[in-house]
């Protein structure tokens, strides 16, 4: 079309065919995706578990390339799917704008010229002889002398409507001129570069792909998500969508379809999965220390997704990926819509997307559902990295850098979460808790304090707590008998002194971070129970149950201080009576806890 394109050419233009060839693309990208998780959930597996050796494990390798290849085909295709029925959706737009101005002519008995122009007959009443004004032909652009300047000869009433159809004629061809190069152009990008491999260079290209035809196509689907609407509303959304339509929106917003509370696990597990590769692609054209960072976690967290499962073990699903701020994923172990029981832990101080996070944070929830699933009902447990944590420029030697901001910004978005997994799950009264670890803690008790709560929790457990917003267990809204606290007697982060007895103490602790906190919190909080962020959660006056955990390793031992007792009650062999616990609340066996005496 392009240049030569006329309203005759846009008449024509069979939109059906369009979409009759984005619905080719899509069962291409279909059969590429079905051929995908053949080989991840079956050639793969099998091939893992019944042989062994070097020829076993470079055909693992390749067999892994190949479904690379077959992800990658399969998100090329829905671009395309997307593309060509978004360029069938902007034309039909003009076709019928097109349309009503030539009916509108036809009913006036005007006459339509090929180059757009239209003529008129003659009408009205000259005011000096009374004779019918002459006709004539109106084009596109606006004619001069349709109208005398001197006011003396009133203008053909035909000359305004048929300058009317003229211009929307005109509009009409010119938008679709404008549609047609726009979506050329994409098209034209939507090649893939020779050869059997797909390279991180090829996936920064289809990132920039998906934005291209995201842009493009925002008119066709991005009004329609539902992102100021209640998980129980998107759920309904999606429900109500068509196959077609679910699988345009997961090939043209992943990030946002797989970040979107109320989404069922599968689907999201499936968009984030799409978009990890995409972020990877992206961060891997930077060599920034950010990019640097967070590309080596996503390939951690891409690796453990592809990782053959032991039988029995809990299956992982990506319920969130993004590189804004400090990053963001969320990871369940265990499919938190079918389980009955569901537990999500929230990390703290400076925890961020890091290779760090993505072997030891992950490997919290990966422990704590092995642990839960021993107890009968299936279980699912969660690492939920969906806020910016406080990063402490010297590590831990202060948490003064660690106000509140932070956790109610998180305890916002973790409660809209956790709405989202109580709308999705399948049964009808799921078990549900929520862990916060650290200043974790204080993002769960900021969760607490929205609207509502922590949408279908029942049980909220803090651990390694410098406090949690409030001064009783009873204003977290789960009643204290739901409250459980792990506090080990070797964490200093729990003995911190409150933020007002630093002045007390003096300029010295507040240099000295948590390690001179605990060697003087004595002297700076004589007698009190209050740390850091309130009353302490493992104190009496707090009144939640304190659970039993280890005592962690001391402060100052033969290699010097060491603050080690802070991140074991994750961890089955360091403190296996804390994971024990916690498993137990998880699966709402709380009553065999073995409880520990409070402070």
């Amino acid at each position: 079309m392009g240049a030569t394109l006329t309203w005759a050419k846009l008449r024509e233009v069979k939109c059906a065919e369009l979409e009759e060839a984005a619905d080719g693309w899509g069962r291409a990208g279909n059969r590429a995706d079905a051929a995908r998780d053949r080989i991840d959930t079956q050639l793969v597996d099998d091939l893992s578990r019944t042989q062994k050796g070097e020829a076993a494990e470079a055909a693992v390798r390749r067999l892994r390339r190949l479904s690379m290849n077959f992800q990658y085909i399969y998100t090329e295709c829905g671009l395309l799917r997307t593309t060509l029925n978004s360029l069938a959706h902007e034309m039909k737009a003009q076709q019928r704008v097109l349309q009503g101005a030539l009916d509108d002519a036809a009913a006036l008995k005007f006459t339509v010229h090929p180059d757009g122009s239209v003529t008129y007959p003659a009408a009205g009443e000259g005011l000096v002889d009374g004779k019918p004004l002459a006709g004539g032909r109106a084009s596109g652009v606006p004619n001069p002398g349709l109208a005398d300047p001197s006011g003396l000869v009133a203008p053909n009433p035909n000359a305004v409507k048929a300058q009317d159809i003229a211009d929307r004629l005109a509009q009409a061809v010119r938008t679709a001129a404008d549609v047609d190069w726009r979506y050329a152009k994409i098209l034209r990008a939507l090649k893939a570069e020779d050869g059997l491999g797909v390279p991180a260079a090829t996936w920064a290209d289809a990132a920039g792909d998906a934005a291209a035809v995201r842009q493009a196509a925002s008119g066709y689907l991005a009004q329609g998500i539902p992102h100021d609407a209640s998980p129980a509303e998107r759920k309904a959304w999606w429900a109500g969508l068509t196959d077609e339509q679910r699988e345009e929106y997961l090939a043209v917003y992943p990030d946002q379809i797989g970040n979107l509370d109320g989404i069922p696990a599968l689907v999201r597990d499936a968009a984030n999965r799409d978009n990890l590769q995409l972020l990877m692609g992206k961060l891997a054209g930077r060599d920034d220390e950010d990019a640097v960072t967070k590309l080596a976690a996503l390939r951690e967290i891409d690796r453990q997704l592809r990782a053959v499962r032991e039988p029995g073990e809990a299956p992982m699903y990506l319920l969130g990926i993004g590189d804004q701020g400090n990053g963001r994923a969320i990871v369940s172990y265990g499919n938190p819509d079918t389980s009955r029981n569901v537990a999500a832990y929230v990390p703290g101080l400076n925890t961020s997307l890091d290779e760090g996070f993505a072997r030891d944070d992950l490997k919290r929830a990966r422990d704590l559902a092995i642990a839960s699933n021993r107890h009968g009902e299936s279980a699912a447990a969660i690492t939920w990295l969906g806020y910016d944590a406080p990063q402490s420029p010297d590590g831990w030697g202060t948490l003064a850098v660690a106000g509140a901001g932070r956790a109610e910004e998180g305890g916002r978005s973790f409660s809209g979460f956790m709405g989202g997994l109580a709308a999705t799950n399948e049964h009808a009264n799921p078990h549900m808790t929520a862990i916060g670890h650290s200043y974790g803690s204080r993002t769960v008790g900021a969760a607490t304090q929205q609207e509502g709560g922590i949408p279908g929790v029942d049980d909220i457990v803090f651990v390694g707590s410098p406090g949690v917003g409030v001064d009783s267990a009873d204003d977290l809204g789960v009643g204290r008998e739901h409250v459980f606290v792990g506090a080990a007697s070797n964490d200093i982060v729990t003995k911190l002194p409150a933020k007002e007895k630093f002045a007390v103490g003096g300029a010295g602790l507040l240099a000295g971070g948590p390690a001179a906190a605990y060697v003087f919190g004595g002297l700076a909080d004589p007698g009190d129970d209050d740390v850091w962020f309130g009353r302490d959660p493992a104190s009496e006056s707090f009144g939640a149950r304190r659970f039993e955990v280890g005592d962690g390793p001391p402060l100052v031992g033969r290699g010097g201080l060491s603050v080690d007792a802070h991140s074991e009650y994750f961890n089955p062999v360091a403190d296996k009576s804390s994971v024990n616990n916690m498993a137990l609340i998880a699966t709402g066996r709380s009553h065999l806890v073995r409880a520990e005496e409070s402070r």
